[in-house]
């Protein structure tokens, strides 16, 4: 049975602070690791109301001094938005405080519209053409220092940080493949691509020093309750969340709304059913099926689960729910 991991974007419900969200994703990530996932990410996004985990590697510290056998990471921090060396000091910092836990998952979408990035990055003519160089003289930097060698990253070098390649489309996947690296596929809000991007990443790897065969993280959003109608209700705020930053109203995460679904015209319809197609949403039979049904479709070997949900009690209980979903697939595997 694939090892099931947290995605969390620290989200910042209607009538709520990001120092609640923080405090919120703290609690989260204890009754994570309490609860056996594997690991507990963040994710770089900026300009953005409605998420509070910008500053993402102070947020990553917060959460990996608050929690002691959790791994902790990024999923992902966005390259293109910072020199590779800062990042990798920043990283080999996170890894000299927590010894063997911390992960950088890398992506090169800028995590934010095209006005904000400029504001990020000043000059955004290298960026995403100079990715692929860029992951290589990141991951360089972990390596134990080469004498004479004139730029270091301290902390950084020799420390013991999981990289990923993170993606959307068969970009990331190739990327992977040839620098032999471990891979997350976006299909919780990109699953266009899915299918292609697994058998290109599968078909293509390379093995290298840092990985010896593929390994394959999907995305996947769980909204789960004691009841089919009541996590229906729970996704609701996702659903409103996903139109208002599709309609260019990106705001803070929705209350819940009952029957959401039947005030959208058909358009916006669509787009969710495709959007979010790569979810599973009800009690918890139904989300025990639904894993077991992406897992052996996908073959994936690790879940990497996210939740928005507009309550934080019944964040908590939508990933015990899906924590006792999966302890019993893997007893009965």
């Amino acid at each position: 049975m694939a090892v099931l991991s947290v995605l969390d974007l620290s989200p910042v419900p209607e009538g709520s602070t990001p120092g609640q969200s923080l405090k919120n994703t703290l609690d989260l990530a204890r009754h994570a690791e309490r609860l056996g996932y594997n690991r507990y990410w963040l994710a770089e996004h900026h300009n953005m109301p409605g998420i509070a985990s910008a500053a993402t590697s102070v947020v990553i510290g917060h959460v990996a001094a608050g929690t002691s056998t959790i791994r902790v990471g990024a999923g992902g921090i966005m390259l293109p938005n910072h020199a590779p060396l800062v990042i990798a000091e920043q990283f080999g910092t996170l890894a000299a405080l927590h010894p063997g836990r911390i992960d950088l998952g890398l992506g090169r979408a800028p995590g934010t519209d095209m006005l904000t990035a400029r504001a990020l990055r000043r000059n955004l003519d290298a960026g995403v053409d100079n990715f692929p160089q860029d992951v290589v003289e990141l991951i360089n930097y972990f390596a134990p220092a080469e004498p004479g060698q004139r730029v270091r990253a301290v902390p950084g070098e020799g420390e013991e940080v999981e990289v990923w390649v993170l993606g959307s489309s068969t970009y990331g996947a190739q990327l992977a493949a040839m620098l032999g690296l471990p891979y997350a596929f976006a299909s919780h809000f990109a699953p266009a691509e899915m299918e292609h991007a697994i058998d290109i990443y599968r078909s293509r790897f390379q093995p290298s020093e840092r990985l010896a065969k593929p390994r394959l993280m999907l995305g996947l959003n769980v909204f789960a309750a004691d009841t089919d109608a009541k996590a229906k209700l729970l996704f609701s705020s996702l659903q409103q969340a996903f139109v208002n930053l599709r309609t260019g109203r990106p705001g803070k995460l929705p209350t819940p709304v009952e029957n959401y679904e039947a005030t959208l015209d058909p358009s916006a319809k669509g787009m969710l059913d495709h959007a979010l197609s790569c979810s599973i949403v009800g009690a918890p039979e139904t989300v025990r099926s639904g894993l077991d049904e992406f897992v052996r479709r996908t073959g994936a070997d690790e879940i990497m689960v996210t939740a928005q949900v507009f309550d934080h009690k019944a964040r908590l209980r939508s990933f015990e729910i899906l924590a006792e979903a999966h302890r019993e697939l893997s007893r009965a595997a």
